[in-house]
């Protein structure tokens, strides 16, 4: 009788072995998805501010809200890049003068 007892000790072992692993690969792969997604982030970002800089002008001597730069499109449009590499279009009251 003592084999029935140690079989379903084993199975409860090892279901709650498979349990925690499974557990500890999803918080593993969460780690790896918001890694992944700064980084496109950061590309987005690093991709729209050169290809403004190289088709649009930049404002000089004046800043975003935050110290950006900013940029003017081919319509007299002002504009900054975010950290997600969006054009957030600003209202005249949101750019000041560069601080030096």
């Amino acid at each position: 009788m003592k084999a029935p007892k140690r079989i379903s000790a084993f199975l409860f072992a090892a279901a709650l072995g498979a349990v925690v692993s499974m557990a500890g690969q999803h918080v593993y792969a969460q780690g790896i998805d918001s890694t992944a997604k700064k980084i496109g982030h950061k590309t987005a970002s690093v991709a729209v501010k050169g290809a403004s800089a190289v088709t649009d002008k930049i404002y000089k001597g004046k800043e975003g809200p935050n110290g950006e730069t900013v940029y003017i499109n081919k319509n007299d449009k002002k504009y900054i890049v975010d950290e997600k590499g969006k054009k957030v279009y600003l209202k005249k009251s949101q750019i000041h003068d560069k601080k030096d």
